[in-house]
């Protein structure tokens, strides 16, 4: 195992009952660096960030996160490696109940002994760091979306984690935000000395902010490499995803009859 590497998964196979999502799957997180897994909806990219977290256990394969093997750790350890993993959900996934300043303690008090003051000065610094410390005694549901992904980013910053993972991080923002959580993603990634994965489909934006990219479909993983590498991929299929072409290896039309015959029947000539 490379040292550099934090996240190494080879050959993973999973599947829900008789589909198979994940077909062989090798792929190679560095430490520092910001990784993005693109593909389209439905190709396996959120059920790849719940291995790496534990959730899931692949049918074959090795998932291994800081030189542990993920699937074969007890309980107990799998929630000590947990701790050093942050995760920004696509909803935010915000406590509804709490306010802005509660949502992101609730991770301090959870895993920590820290006296009361020492987290009021963590979570200002968290929320000052992402912008909305003025924002602390806000409830959810007087946030906007982005301002609510932007407090889960400080909520998974809290407690100084090695790894933040992010689903979907810019799907439904508007142009504005979703250029400050780019930028909140890298500068957080670069100062804090994290790794960073993101699962996405939004090309321009990640090729933007990330290292290195992966493009998967059909549980496999068609390229990888820097967002010059892949703009010279030889691969149609990832031409056609990067550039969204309608048509191409991924056909417009789902697989039918001849188009004359199913309106005229067979016996038309």
């Amino acid at each position: 195992m490379d040292a550099d590497d934090l996240v190494i998964l080879e050959g993973v196979r999973f599947s829900h009952g008789p589909r198979r999502i994940l077909d062989g799957i090798d792929i190679r997180i560095r430490r520092g660096s910001v990784t993005t897994i693109m593909g389209p909806s439905g190709t396996g990219k959120t059920t790849l960030l719940r291995l790496i977290g534990g959730q899931l256990r692949p049918q074959s394969g090795r998932v291994v996160v800081d030189g542990e093997e993920v699937p074969r750790l007890p309980r107990r350890r799998l929630f000590e490696l947990r701790k050093r993993m942050g995760m920004m959900f696509q909803s935010g996934a915000l406590f509804n109940d709490l306010n802005v300043f509660e949502n992101v303690a609730f991770p301090l008090r959870e895993h920590t002994a820290l006296p009361e003051s020492m987290i009021r000065d963590l979570v200002l610094m968290k929320l000052h760091a992402v912008g909305l410390r003025g924002a602390r005694d806000l409830m959810p549901s007087e946030l906007s979306g982005g301002m609510a992904r932007r407090v889960a980013l400080a909520r998974a910053i809290a407690l100084d984690p090695m790894m933040i993972m992010y689903d979907e991080p810019f799907t439904g923002q508007d142009p504005i935000t979703v250029g400050v959580i780019m930028q909140l993603i890298r500068h957080l990634n670069d100062a804090l000395g994290l790794t960073s994965i993101i699962v996405s489909h939004d090309v321009a934006e990640v090729s933007a902010i990330s290292d290195r990219l992966y493009v998967i479909s059909q549980g496999k993983v068609l390229d990888h490499g820097t967002p010059q590498d892949l703009e010279r991929s030889p691969s149609a299929w990832v031409q056609q995803f990067l550039h969204g072409r309608p048509d191409g290896p991924i056909p417009f039309h789902y697989p039918a009859p001849d188009y004359a015959e199913d309106l005229l029947g067979p016996d038309a000539t």
